[in-house]
């Protein structure tokens, strides 16, 4: 485990806010409501998206990735410059809201500071689709993308990113990805936000209490549940469901962030620790942060992302020959 840079000025910026948090209503997707309301908001705040990347000089192309049968819609975005790996983004929103366009800010950062291209996938929700189906629409544009389903993309590494319930999907797109060795040795990399990997929950989502800030502490194991109904728990465990407990052997280094108040920080660090029996595994606790902070106007959100970068950018300069 290792530490973003947390000096007294950021620590104090950080609880600042949270206070401002403490004020705001928690996300619950067990309540029908709240996740097509916060849906519609985020759909009206998304007009004009792609002019805005355009005046950062950044394309956008959307297409339909296809694999064994399975179509799912993908958002294409790259800069001016040349593209040096391709990162396939899985976006967050506790697989009831969001959409490929949720990451646009994130991505052409990304995309800025590391010279990439960004496959995003508009996988479908969980509020009309059994998550057995968000599952077939990622790993579909996972297996189009690695096989060639981007012609002028073949050849570059690939780096699978995901957040929150992004994360899970990562994670779990990769354990499936072993069944397809030569796709999966594509990958070259992982990066990971506050992912939740175990479905049945973990010791901090069990203990998550009203407190819990962004999130409904209380009400997060039983929401869990409501994603695969009728199943018990072990069910729920079995990877490639609940990726905590999947055979790890064979994956990429991997990048995982966790706030040390998200009450999924125990997926982290437990992940973390099995992931690094097998590959390098770099994980950042960062303290006094809550779920989804990368998105809030804090240092400790910029620093982290700014290590996230550097993190990517050592990769792909290492995979450059050097000049005799």
């Amino acid at each position: 485990m290792t530490g973003i840079l947390a000096d007294d000025a950021a620590l104090l910026d950080a609880r600042r806010f949270n206070r401002k948090l403490a004020w705001a209503p928690r996300f619950k997707i067990r309540n029908r409501v709240m996740p097509a309301l916060i849906q519609g908001l985020l759909r009206a705040s998304q007009v004009g998206a792609d002019s805005k990347l355009a005046r950062r000089g950044i394309g956008v192309r959307t297409m339909q990735a296809e694999a064994g049968g399975h179509q799912v819609p993908v958002r294409v975005l790259r800069g001016t410059q040349p593209v040096t790996g391709v990162v396939l983004d899985f976006h967050g929103g506790g697989w009831v809201i969001g959409n490929a366009a949720m990451d646009d800010r994130q991505n052409a950062a990304l995309i800025e500071a590391c010279g990439v291209a960004v496959v995003a996938v508009d996988y479908r929700l969980a509020s009309h689709t059994p998550l057995a189906g968000l599952m077939d629409d990622c790993l579909a544009a996972a297996r189009w993308l690695l096989g060639g389903g981007m012609p002028a993309f073949d050849g570059l590494p690939v780096y699978v990113l995901g957040e929150s319930a992004g994360g899970h999907l990562a994670a779990s797109t990769l354990l499936q990805l072993q069944a397809w060795p030569a796709l999966f040795a594509r990958v070259e990399g992982a990066i990971l936000y506050y992912g939740v990997y175990d479905l049945a929950g973990t010791p901090s989502v069990h203990a998550a209490g009203p407190g819990t800030l962004v999130l409904d502490g209380p009400g997060m194991a039983t929401a869990l549940r409501l994603l695969t109904p009728g199943l018990p728990d072990a069910a729920r465990r079995a990877p490639p469901l609940s990726p905590l407990y999947g055979d790890l052997a064979g994956m990429p280094p991997v990048l995982m962030v966790a706030g040390t108040l998200d009450p999924l920080v125990d997926d982290s660090i437990a992940l973390a620790e099995r992931w690094s029996r097998v590959a390098p595994c770099e994980l950042h606790l960062v303290p006094e942060c809550p779920h989804g902070f990368i998105r809030f106007p804090t240092l400790l959100a910029r620093r982290t992302v700014a290590r996230s970068h550097g993190w990517l950018r050592e990769r792909l300069q290492a995979r450059v020959p050097v000049a005799p």
